[in-house]
């Protein structure tokens, strides 16, 4: 089995060949920071054009990696949703293109569902387990039961914790990206100069909040001088980055507890998406699954920000149980993984474009 996967939802333009033996035969990614670094945040118009303008090429040299033609193809997968509708149209309409021409199956993979299932292509971890999915866009607490099976445990009731990353290096005046040179920044710092809140540390269920933590670094950067020396931008984003990952590993610890009672063969916690690389992030959560019995998978750090590797390997999973896509399937912008909790889903469904 072998399924070209294809990922536009964001800011990158993205094509893949996976196999149903968990090989990546290739992995092509365009990154769009140049194009949106001017603005300091994604802009959909931008982006949505950069996707069409390389999506062609990029699947192109994804096949000539990988060494095989249209005809060796299982299936096409492509990003069906959610994410920045512009670009999530232009990945959905060539997946369907290629499927048509050359008679393949199409699958249209939900976007959180290709960060949910990485773990199982790069460590071939067994359901069911906690997936505590970060990003830009999304901070979940997910049961995973299997292939389209998700139980929400928790999401955040304001920012994610990606977006809370970035719009703190903004106030920081650390440049763009923000969370890479936030966490770049923070290796510089002593994480216990500023007291700063764990938002949400005690209080019961699973749900997150970095509204306040964020409001709280914007107060003491406010009354530093400007710009900000380079002492007090290190220290103010290792302070940041300590209490993200505490209320982080408070949520999972208390997930874990939950799931003692009612889910008692639950022993993996998964971390995926974009603030999945973030190595302080990892070593909270690797020390917590150390003191409840649990084992740490997190993917390389290459397969947790936007990939189409994720994609592809989506697409095998659902291929292999018969979940494919009609050619009428319409780009979603919003596609919760847990239909039954959407009035707990977070608000943003993709990375948000930044204001000053």
């Amino acid at each position: 089995m072998i399924v070209l996967g294809i990922e536009t939802s964001c800011d990158e333009t993205a094509a893949a060949i996976v196999t149903g033996d968990r090989k990546i035969l290739s992995n092509v990614v365009l990154s769009q920071l140049d194009e949106h670094r001017p603005y300091g945040g994604v802009v959909p118009e931008i982006a949505a054009r950069a996707h069409l303008d390389h999506i062609d090429r990029l699947v192109s040299q994804a096949m000539q990696e990988a060494g095989i033609g249209f005809a060796d193809l299982s299936g096409v997968a492509a990003t069906g949703g959610p994410g920045l509708i512009g670009g999530v149209i232009v990945g959905v309409m060539t997946a369907k293109s290629i499927a048509a021409v050359h008679d393949l199956p199409f699958l249209a993979v939900n976007h959180l569902e290709g960060h949910a299932l990485t773990a199982r292509l790069t460590d071939d971890v067994a359901f069911p387990y906690l997936l505590l999915l970060v990003s830009g866009g999304h901070c979940q607490l997910l049961l995973v039961e299997g292939v389209g099976r998700y139980a929400l445990l928790g999401s955040t009731i304001d920012d994610a914790v990606g977006e809370a990353f970035d719009k703190t290096a903004k106030m920081l005046g650390l440049p763009y990206p923000g969370g890479p040179s936030l966490e770049k920044a923070a290796l510089q710092g002593d994480a216990t100069r500023h007291d700063l809140p764990r938002p949400m540390l005690g209080r019961p269920g699973c749900d997150f909040s970095f509204s306040g933590l964020k409001t709280a670094v914007r107060h003491i950067a406010e009354a530093l001088p400007r710009p900000l020396p380079q002492r007090e931008q290190a220290d103010l984003a290792a302070s940041f980055q300590a209490a993200a990952a505490a209320s982080l590993v408070n949520r999972c610890r208390n997930a874990m507890t939950a799931l003692a009672d009612s889910h008692p063969e639950v022993r993996t916690l998964v971390v995926a998406g974009g603030v999945a690389s973030n190595q302080t992030i990892r070593a909270a959560l690797t020390g917590l699954c150390a003191d409840h019995s649990y084992s740490f998978v997190a993917p390389p750090v290459k397969l947790c920000t936007d990939n189409a590797a994720m994609i592809a390997w989506a697409g095998i999973e659902r291929l292999r149980l018969g979940l494919t896509d009609g050619l009428d399937f319409a780009p979603r912008p919003r596609w919760p993984l847990d239909p039954d909790a959407i009035s707990k889903q977070p608000r943003a469904t993709a990375r948000p474009r930044q204001t000053a």
